[in-house]
């Protein structure tokens, strides 16, 4: 059933939370979608299956501009987004969290970890594309971006193409992280196809190379694709959640 979470600038925030059964000082699992996405995606649907039959919290929500949530996408910011994930945390969880990102919800999954601190017990990333305002675009493409507000690319994955638009562009290149030591501590797995079209598979070296923490693990699916969604990848997903929530 959704809830609603209004935030302090009266935007209405959808989200779904699954109590769990494990006790106090369980951790919550928090989904965070990728671009353009929502909480009714496959990994998340799946994941949310899965924490219910095993007695596992879980939290899944849409960000501002997004799914059910109130907001104008245009207007959406990193900023935004980041603290759409942390105030919703704050609210409903008691406990350490641990956050899974797909795509650029993976982005948002660290710089969420690095103001959450100590109450994120562990990353479990899919996909994760930090800093692709960087690696993303050309220079023509950001050259439109900075001249138009707005640029639209073709997108494999629905009907309509897929826009940026030049304040979430902004807001991302203030963001970047992979050329600093990122002050994450707590265990990371990180899951990455090969024949990725979105994502280059070495971003994902790059990101466990800047992490700080020691325990970071990086697993390659030679013919994984963006959404790693197919049943086996799901598999691996959980597989690597549940290594994580008793550990």
């Amino acid at each position: 059933m959704t809830s609603y979470f209004t935030k302090p600038d009266g935007t209405r925030i959808a989200f779904n939370h699954v109590t769990g059964n494990r006790g106090k000082g369980a951790p919550t699992l928090v989904f965070l979608p990728g671009y353009m996405s929502d909480m009714q995606g496959t990994k998340a649907l799946a994941l949310e299956a899965w924490a219910i039959k095993n007695g596992h919290a879980m939290l899944r929500f849409d960000y501002s501009g997004c799914g059910e949530s109130d907001g104008n996408f245009a207007d959406s910011t990193f900023d935004i987004w980041r603290d759409d994930v942390v105030q919703l945390i704050e609210l409903v969880v008691r406990g350490p969290v641990i956050l899974i990102g797909s795509s650029m919800g993976g982005w948002l999954m660290l710089l969420a970890a690095l103001a959450l601190g100590s109450d994120v017990k562990a990353l479990v990333g899919i996909a994760v594309a930090p800093d692709f305002t960087d690696w993303g675009f050309t220079d023509e493409q950001r050259m439109v971006i900075y001249r138009d507000g707005v640029i639209y690319a073709d997108n494999p994955y629905g009907p309509e193409p897929t826009p940026t638009w030049r304040t979430l562009f902004e807001s991302g290149v203030a963001h970047q992280v992979l050329d600093t030591d990122i002050a994450i501590h707590c265990p990371v797995r990180l899951l990455q196809g090969q024949a990725d079209p979105d994502v280059p598979w070495k971003i994902a070296l790059k990101l466990a190379d800047a992490l700080q923490s020691t325990d970071v693990q990086v697993t390659l699916i030679k013919d994984g694709d963006h959404r790693l969604s197919r049943e086996a990848d799901i598999a691996l997903l959980i597989d690597a959640v549940a290594g994580l929530v008793d550990g």
